[in-house]
């Protein structure tokens, strides 16, 4: 049997790898419009749950066979697999929920744009991806351009006010999500991304039905449900697997870029549906944002000796 190492490698399959983070930040924004819906009509707990649970069932007609003829290989490789599902699928997507009932829009994007730059540092540190000029470049430009975007044209806004107990989660759940992303680049698990994707999720709705029967039970119901079957399908399992097939080609640290594009198709999201206005600062931090994830994910022309 070949294996997808050992295939070889099409042009639209190297096409598909390349663009497969900027696919996973399309689905997370249609996300950020669907979980700004649900904090009205259902608790976070409760949708953490949800959706990677009714993630699980859809896949397991299609991978559960594979996953039980692997399951020796899923078993030896368990703990790292419940260390990814713990950070990826549980903490993140938790705790960003539960940070967005205690803080600020302004210091939740903040935050979020720092994920390149602890998945950068993560992954010199932890994976021997080399921190360079361009990266650190691509970084600080991005970093700018959100800071810009999320403080409305006003950076110095972050020092007006103190620390919420949500900048604290919020932070925590960008380094859990930072950290996941260095792990599944360094450990490389011989499993393929959908058999990883499914193990993965088992582990994380281990890791989230505690919080959720110690937390307020929100049933499903007809406000919610259409909620709950966007963040399952392509925010759960659309999402992760493109993610998942970005840090494989790009490596952690420069896939993770593409998240600075996040807050900047936020906005524009909320402009063509929801009718809010955009502004002058939108455009300039998204043009700073945009030239920092294309700088970053570039790679330098090597000079062709004569």
């Amino acid at each position: 049997m070949t294996t997808a190492s050992s295939a070889p490698t099409s042009s639209s399959s190297f096409q598909g790898a390349a663009l497969a983070p900027l696919a996973a930040v399309l689905l997370w924004t249609g996300n950020t419009i669907v979980t700004k819906a649900a904090a009205a009509v259902i608790a976070p707990a409760s949708i953490a749950l949800y959706r990677w649970l009714l993630a699980f069932l859809i896949l397991t007609p299609f991978l559960g066979r594979a996953a039980w003829q692997h399951r020796a290989t899923i078993l030896q490789h368990l703990p790292k697999l419940a260390v990814l599902g713990g950070l990826g699928m549980a903490t993140y997507q938790s705790l960003a929920y539960e940070a967005a009932r205690t803080t600020t829009a302004v210091n939740m994007g903040a935050i979020v744009a720092c994920m390149p730059l602890l998945s950068a540092l993560l992954a010199s540190a932890m994976a021997g991806e080399a921190l360079s000029a361009r990266k650190l470049v691509g970084i600080a430009a991005s970093l700018l351009g959100l800071l810009v975007l999320t403080t409305h044209g006003a950076p110095w806004a972050l020092l007006q006010g103190s620390v919420q107990v949500g900048d604290v989660w919020m932070l925590v759940a960008v380094s859990s999500n930072a950290l996941y992303g260095v792990l599944l680049k360094r450990w490389n698990l011989p499993l393929s991304t959908w058999q990883q994707l499914y193990a993965q999720i088992a582990m994380g709705i281990l890791c989230l039905l505690p919080f959720w029967l110690g937390s307020h039970i929100s049933p499903i119901t007809a406000a919610n449900a259409p909620l709950v079957l966007y963040a399952a399908i392509p925010a759960s399992i659309g999402a992760p697997f493109f993610w998942m097939t970005g840090i494989k080609f790009w490596g952690a640290a420069r896939a993770t870029m593409t998240m600075n594009l996040l807050p900047v198709l936020v906005a524009l999201a909320a402009w063509a549906l929801l009718g809010e206005e955009l502004h002058t600062y939108h455009a300039v931090g998204g043009l700073v944002a945009l030239a920092g994830v294309a700088w970053g994910l570039s790679k330098p022309k090597v000079a062709k000796g004569g």
